[in-house]
């Protein structure tokens, strides 16, 4: 575990409140933005969020220590933004591939190369080249790029291998640049 994560979880159990606006401070724009990817719309990813810090405020207290805090705390979000989506039932592009596996509509929108991961300045067409993943997939690659986190992280939080995680991650960009002409 990050020793600042388990220094601040600890002192705020002791009592020091401030420790916890420090962790709530520290994961903030990662989270936010994790949420934010996952529903694409900037309100809701707000109000995601403050939910997300919600559950870990009432929740803490249940952490297993011996853990490590950052895949537990993007399993929330992870789990939140599910249940938002699921609430409001939207039907992402990768739901419209044809019998061959194909996706007009991902196909008509991206126009341009990506380089993806390689050089990764152009995320606008990445989230494009992104809408033809699974939620699943899109997720992976969220947590590794957004959210910072290690295949170690990420496969704590999928609770699978890391050997899993890895060979996904390398299915998924070899997908995502054949699919994009990369």
């Amino acid at each position: 575990m990050d020793l600042l994560d388990q220094q601040l979880i600890t002192n705020y159990l002791g009592g020091d409140n401030n420790s916890l606006e420090l962790l709530i401070k520290k994961y903030l724009k990662y989270i936010y933005n994790f949420v934010y990817k996952n529903v694409g719309d900037q309100a809701s990813a707000e109000d995601i969020t403050q939910e997300v810090f919600i559950k870990v405020w009432k929740n803490i207290r249940k952490f297993d220590q011996n853990k490590n805090f950052k895949p537990w705390i993007f399993q929330i979000a992870k789990n939140t933004s599910v249940d938002f989506l699921r609430k409001k039932k939207t039907i992402p592009f990768s739901r419209f591939e044809n019998e061959k596996g194909r996706n007009p509509f991902i196909e008509n929108i991206v126009s341009k190369p990506l380089n993806l991961l390689e050089n990764f300045g152009d995320k606008r067409t990445l989230a494009i080249a992104m809408h033809g993943l699974t939620g699943e997939e899109q997720k992976l690659i969220n947590l590794r790029h957004n959210g910072g986190m290690s295949f170690k992280e990420i496969a704590e939080t999928f609770q699978e291998s890391i050997n899993t995680i890895k060979s996904r991650y390398r299915r998924i960009i070899i997908d995502l640049r054949k699919n994009t002409k990369i």
